[in-house]
């Protein structure tokens, strides 16, 4: 009689690639989003106000950063929870996993250690972050998230979880077009040295844009005199007085 094969490890691996795809996607959108400071506040207010569908139905409704918050943290969850499985199960298995990538100095398995450490930070860093997203989705814009950054030192927190969520994306892109069969061709090894070239293009790029967006927002919220209670006043938008 034959055995039934089981399906459920290749069916959890494509769950952890597709939601992995989309964390990655939305972490690339998410940062030149908020770069829209480096613009000027006044764009990074009408971004805001894009996301709280202003331009769609004429209102603000700020649940609507809540529910796209929330479906993110579940996506979130979900591919956190299958991701573990691969983790080191023990301390003895770490050390082990440790010591046979200094041995072979292999890049690709240090890229996978680097995604198993930075994915642990992202577990709780990011947790708090989105949980802040859902929570207070009115409390966004040039002016509040600058506060939010100073006032509320959030900006050490931001800081690690910058670095973390994007190196583990672009490695984890990286990780799928190797995975996924995109780097086949004539030439494999050439194939797979481009990919590795634009990932740390794309990490260095990113982490550049989003420090230079946090360094903006730290400056905004050492600068900007909070005391009168209102963080924002469109010079175009006139819809009342908005943080």
């Amino acid at each position: 009689m034959r055995k039934k094969i089981d399906k459920m490890p290749a069916i959890l691996d494509f769950l952890q690639s597709a939601t992995g795809l989309v964390l990655a996607l939305f972490i690339m959108g998410h940062i030149l989003f908020e770069a829209s400071i480096l613009i000027s506040n006044e764009m990074m207010y009408k971004v805001t106000l894009m996301f709280e569908g202003y331009y769609f139905f004429g209102e603000r409704y700020p649940g609507i950063i809540s529910f796209l918050a929330a479906a993110i943290f579940v996506i979130f969850i979900v591919h956190a929870g299958i991701a573990m499985r691969k983790f080191p199960a023990s301390y003895k298995q770490y050390k082990t996993i440790t010591k046979h990538t200094m041995r072979m100095k292999h890049e690709d398995s240090s890229l996978w250690a680097i995604q198993v450490i930075t994915g642990f930070m992202m577990f709780f860093i990011g947790s708090v972050h989105l949980y802040i997203m859902m929570s207070q989705p009115s409390n966004i814009g040039p002016f509040a998230s600058s506060s939010r950054v100073v006032d509320e030192f959030m900006g050490p927190l931001y800081f690690m979880l910058l670095l973390s969520v994007i190196s583990h994306a672009f490695i984890g892109l990286y990780r799928l077009a190797l995975k996924w069969g995109f780097m086949e061709g004539k030439n494999t090894e050439v194939s797979r040295g481009r990919f590795k070239f634009l990932m740390k293009a794309m990490i260095v790029a990113y982490i550049v844009i989003g420090l230079s967006s946090l360094a903006k927002y730290t400056y905004i919220g050492v600068t900007h005199d909070f005391s009168d209670g209102v963080r924002y006043k469109s010079e175009t938008i006139k819809i009342g007085e908005h943080k």
